[in-house]
């Protein structure tokens, strides 16, 4: 598994007073499109947080379920990269955050169940959606969407270094 850390003030696993961890998913269908979730004018990978006394693994699948109405039923799923950030007075004053995110690949033909998912507030209000998109323009369509809409919170920039470390693990794009 491929790690990617970012540590601009090098501090340590004691510093932290907070750990996030997330999951992210890279769906790829037999068509070589990728289904990328949309909403407040950004793209990302289907995904959110790990809750409290969840598996990496269940968190995927809770995750999938909500977002695309997908059931999974692999136990086996093995992320291919990891994200590592620690982050120094955030989000506050005298508040340490590390944030590990998880990404995975999962190769289906599964379609989404929309009726099966459940979006938060957040996500509604941004209009969320899910859309496929062919392996070959995801670059292109993620640059011309951050170069119209901004990229503030950074989504863009991390889905390129992980569409890359992807297309490395895979050989074949």
């Amino acid at each position: 598994m491929k790690q990617i850390i970012t540590n601009k003030y090098n501090l340590t696993d004691k510093d932290m007073t907070e750990v996030v961890k997330r999951v992210k998913v890279l769906f790829v269908n037999s068509n070589n499109e990728i289904l990328l979730a949309y909403s407040h004018n950004s793209y990302q990978f289907p995904g959110g947080h790990v809750e409290e006394n969840e598996t990496l693994i269940q968190a995927v699948k809770r995750e999938v379920l909500e977002e695309t109405g997908i059931i999974l039923v692999n136990d086996s799923l093995e992320p291919f990269a990891c994200t590592i950030g620690y982050y120094k007075d955030w989000p506050e004053e005298s508040k340490n955050r590390k944030i590990e995110i998880y990404y995975y690949e999962i190769k289906t033909d599964e379609k989404p169940n929309l009726a099966n998912t459940k979006y938060t507030e957040n996500e509604k209000d941004g209009n969320f959606e899910l859309r496929y998109i062919p392996l070959t323009n995801v670059e292109e369509v993620l640059r011309k969407n951050a170069e119209k809409y901004g990229d503030k919170h950074g989504i863009a920039k991390e889905m390129f270094k992980l569409f890359d470390i992807y297309k490395a693990t895979k050989n074949n794009l």
